[in-house]
């Protein structure tokens, strides 16, 4: 823009409002890069370096706690296994129908089943330790995450002021910015249309505005004459449609069709009509009616 004013002349009007605009435009670009800035600062580094590190650190201890506690269960169910074999092989035989060579086996097998028990025990000890160690190190980094949320909810909110700061900042330049080119001769600063309902208007330049285009060569008639060719036009074979009207009306002159919000009429296009309005009718009232107070609904 301060290029274009320069080639197109920084006296002329149209050049002074591509300078301020230019000047505007410079400084929402400053505004975005402090915010960006005081938002990586304030929030965004604090919180990848926390994902990058204590939380992988985090994450990796809780699975290794994990592996701990599934070798704790196996060394239980290995040492329950083993004495439930050692009770069984332990039953003193009946020596009267038991031969002395199998009393030798049962006894042997006990004193087999009697070192596995102890070796289960043994193992589920070393698992136990482990396992206490490891939860203890994991409940210690867990108990950190309360101060380290704390931290990070106050970034959360320094982020959420500085953004506020951000658009306010922004605001006020546009603000401004529209101020000096309204004081700039010559200089048209448009309005935007409005959210509500367009006002109907009987001014000469409104109606004039809405009116079906006439051909070139044709003879305007009188209003009255052109209401009374409007009454009786036939609504075609096909084409009509039901609308539900969103809007109260007020016709502006005969050959309008006053309206009432949410009530049902048919409407109907005929050929040469604005493409803004539309034929409505209910009962025995015909005019015209614009779109934008309609919802066409079949």
């Amino acid at each position: 823009m301060a290029e274009a004013a320069s080639e197109l002349g920084p006296s002329t009007p149209y050049g002074k409002t591509l300078i301020k605009v230019s000047e505007a435009e410079k400084r929402l670009g400053a505004a975005e890069r402090d915010f960006i800035h005081t938002a990586s600062l304030s929030f965004l580094t604090p919180l990848r370096n926390f994902l990058e590190g204590d939380w992988k650190t985090i994450s990796k201890e809780r699975r290794l706690l994990q592996n701990r506690r599934l070798d704790l269960d196996a060394c239980k169910a290995r040492l329950k296994k083993a004495k439930a074999a050692e009770a069984k092989a332990t039953t003193v035989p009946d020596f009267q129908e038991t031969r002395p060579r199998n009393y030798i086996l049962s006894a042997s097998a006990s004193a087999l089943w009697n070192d596995e028990v102890d070796k289960a025990e043994q193992e589920l000890r070393v698992a136990q330790t482990e396992f206490d160690r490891q939860a203890e190190v994991t409940r210690l980094l867990l108990e950190g995450i309360s101060s380290t949320h704390v931290n990070h909810l106050r970034c959360l909110h320094e982020f959420v002021k500085s953004q506020t700061t951000y658009y306010a900042q922004c605001y006020r330049h546009m603000l401004d910015l529209q101020k000096q080119l309204g004081r700039f001769p010559g200089t048209f600063v448009g309005t935007t249309e409005p959210a509500s309902p367009p006002l109907s208007s009987t001014s000469p330049t409104t109606t004039a505005a809405t009116m079906p285009v006439v051909p070139t060569g044709a003879v305007l008639a009188p209003p009255e004459e052109a209401a009374l060719c409007l009454e009786e036009v036939a609504p075609p074979a096909s084409g009509t449609r039901k609308a539900r009207v969103l809007y109260d009306y007020e016709a502006a002159d005969s050959s309008e069709l006053a309206l009432l919000a949410d009530e049902l009429i048919t409407v109907y296009s005929l050929p040469g009509m604005d493409p803004d309005w539309l034929i409505g009718e209910r009962g025995n009232k015909k005019g015209k009616v614009p779109v934008t107070y309609l919802e066409l609904l079949s």
